[in-house]
């Protein structure tokens, strides 16, 4: 067998200036990061409210590894603890914990849409911008995916009427990952009960910095108006790792039967689900952090604005710089390495051909001087 073709792949992402590589991260704050002996200011980190930076104990010395899966023997108590506090604070009456956020969102589509009898009748609704956990998990499903343009309620409307599936699910983020603005819930929910579909919000970057107690896109939604399936994450504001889907006891049952992902994975380490109950109650207590987050994010939106930079119209923590040339994107990106400042790159297939952007995240580590001076940075950069 031949693999030469490993090879032409590889040189053509590097002729378009799109291959991918790591690096080793030395050490790493919401503040500042250090790679290859360097530090840089950090503008990269989904850890939003700063809190990877402040050290935790569980209330007892738990487990590293649950041993095995949920349904042998790895379903612990630490894990049930955080399932029930998640739930009463979302206002769902059971949930799940995954080790991934990716794994979360693929396999509950796959798992939701994998009777091959109903698959003619099945539709999954998605917004052109969703994350690729959940366009892949729509992939493998037994339904139709149908895509509507970002945020355009019409336009999902005129999806919807023209739908004959007897199974609907609409799904959206609650904040877009590379864009950072927020989808419109309430209208996705008055869609979702006219055509009697489901609705599934990935609040991924939205738990934590949104809502008066950091719960989220939905917080502030009454019990009638909850989505029919929640996906929070714990790798971004929570600065932990893992995810939690949250639904009705009948839902989760179905899911325990049905979703593969979850049934063949060892669980969750027990260590870590109680270290994240423990952050997430912190959370609830982090307004002085919010308050924080939202005045930088205002200050940059401010200087941003005074220097004429295009930025996206985004009112979180994520402060897009579309360019639109991969090329110059990355060029771009290392002049600001240069300053001193780590600023990632993102390029296609991560986002849309022609819209690769400079990811600006901004946190409550970050300073008014540090803010100022990425700026200035940005500004001599993009000239």
């Amino acid at each position: 067998m031949s693999f030469d073709f490993i090879n032409t792949h590889l040189h053509a992402r590097q002729q378009q200036a799109l291959l991918r590589t790591r690096h080793c991260v030395e050490h790493a704050t919401a503040h500042e990061i250090t790679v290859a002996g360097k530090c840089y200011l950090n503008f990269a980190s989904n850890d939003y409210l700063g809190l990877g930076e402040t050290s935790i104990t569980a209330n007892q010395l738990a487990p590293l590894g649950s041993h095995s899966s949920a349904l042998v023997t790895g379903y612990h108590w630490q894990q049930q603890q955080l399932e029930q506090s998640l739930c009463e604070q979302l206002g769902y009456q059971a949930a799940m914990l995954f080790s991934a956020g990716f794994s979360a969102n693929s396999s509950v589509i796959k798992a939701l849409f994998q009777d091959q009898s109903v698959a003619q009748h099945s539709a999954i609704f998605q917004d052109k911008l969703n994350h690729a956990s959940l366009i892949d998990g729509a992939l493998h499903a037994n339904a139709a995916l149908v895509r509507f343009k970002h945020n355009d309620m019409n336009h999902l409307r005129s999806r919807l009427e023209k739908s004959n599936a007897q199974h609907k699910l609409i799904i959206s983020e609650g904040v877009f990952s590379m864009d950072g603005d927020q989808a419109p819930l309430a209208e996705l929910l008055s869609l979702a009960k006219q055509h009697n579909a489901w609705l599934m919000i990935d609040d991924a970057h939205g738990f934590g910095v949104l809502g008066n107690s950091g719960l989220g896109s939905c917080e502030a939604l009454t019990a009638e108006q909850r989505p029919d399936i929640l996906v929070i994450t714990f790798g971004k504001a929570v600065a932990s790792s893992g995810a939690c889907v949250l639904g009705s006891q009948a839902f989760i049952d179905y899911m325990l039967q049905f979703n593969r992902d979850y049934i063949y994975s060892t669980a969750m380490s027990p260590l870590i689900a109680s270290l994240t109950l423990a952050r997430i109650k912190a959370i609830q207590h982090a307004d002085d952090k919010r308050a924080k987050l939202n005045a930088n994010i205002a200050l940059f939106k401010q200087l941003a604005s005074t220097h004429n930079l295009a930025i996206m119209p985004s009112n979180t923590p994520i402060q897009p710089i579309v360019l639109g040339c991969a090329e110059q994107t990355l060029h771009v990106s290392e002049q600001l390495k240069q300053q001193g400042i780590w600023l990632t790159a993102i390029r296609p297939p991560t986002v849309a051909h022609n819209t690769a952007r400079l990811r600006i995240t901004l946190t409550t580590a970050h300073t008014p001087s540090d803010i100022n001076y990425l700026v200035s940075s940005l500004v001599g950069a993009l000239k």
